[in-house]
């Protein structure tokens, strides 16, 4: 039971990702914040948890909101006397040519992807005593991408630029950040991929993971077994990158 007695607050965690590392965290042994800007799912996430003998608590949460993410972490605090875990799991994506970019876009992209992130790891940085661990869930868009998907891909390498840079300013302070980089996980954002859609971008069933491998990823990385880990960007793709 790595995380017995911990508390871990995952964002985006009513589906996907999210929820397979809530799921896991719980089981092992987390009391879990599910973070989550869709009420009904967060909810719905909160009871199969609960069904599942594990401690959660459902909040509605914009990442792109300072004041929201504030009270994410007040509210962990309030409710259980500490934070050892976050996963910045929440995330946006639009398919746009980018000529066809309007501030908006670029904005709602970096505010959910970017901001989000950067809004928990300062309250971490506030709040959470030594021990504790951020895992930053980035995308291989942030190493190599396709078309149609610039502003995605830009507020995924400035997220790899974030957890480099509270990687170093979070070692005083006994917080490691670390980040995870999926490759085609099997999420509705990788079917609403146009290029996906189209036949495009070809993906044979090995290339695509499962939101279990993720979460497998992530919780190493928040654990104690990757204590002197910190700074490091996962790739979690199935090797798909390796290829020649």
């Amino acid at each position: 039971m790595r995380f017995k007695d911990k508390v871990a607050i995952v964002t985006g965690a009513g589906s996907g990702i999210g929820l397979a590392t809530a799921r896991l965290l719980g089981a092992e042994g987390a009391r879990v914040v599910i973070a989550e800007f869709d009420e009904a799912r967060a909810k719905a996430a909160e009871n199969e948890l609960r069904d599942a003998g594990i401690d959660a608590l459902a909040l509605r949460c914009d990442v792109a909101s300072e004041g929201d993410v504030t009270r994410a972490v007040d509210a962990a605090f309030e409710r259980w006397g500490r934070l050892d875990t976050i996963v910045n799991n929440a995330g946006t994506m639009i398919f746009k040519p980018i000529e066809a970019h309007v501030e908006a876009d670029l904005l709602h992209v970096m505010r959910v992807d970017f901001f989000g992130a950067f809004w928990f790891v300062k309250q971490a940085f506030l709040k959470c005593r030594p021990g504790a661990s951020i895992v930053n869930v980035s995308s291989i868009h942030a190493v190599e991408t396709t078309p149609l998907v610039a502003a995605y891909a830009a507020a995924k390498s400035a997220l790899l630029s974030l957890t480099r840079s509270a990687a170093i300013e979070g070692r005083a302070k006994g917080i490691r950040v670390n980040a995870v980089l999926p490759g085609a996980i099997e999420t509705p954002m990788l079917r609403d991929n146009p290029a996906v859609k189209s036949g495009a971008e070809h993906l044979t069933p090995g290339d695509v993971g499962r939101p279990e491998d993720l979460a497998r990823a992530i919780a190493y990385l928040a654990s104690d077994d990757a204590g002197f880990v910190t700074g490091a960007e996962l790739r979690v793709d199935g090797g798909r990158l390796a290829k020649l």
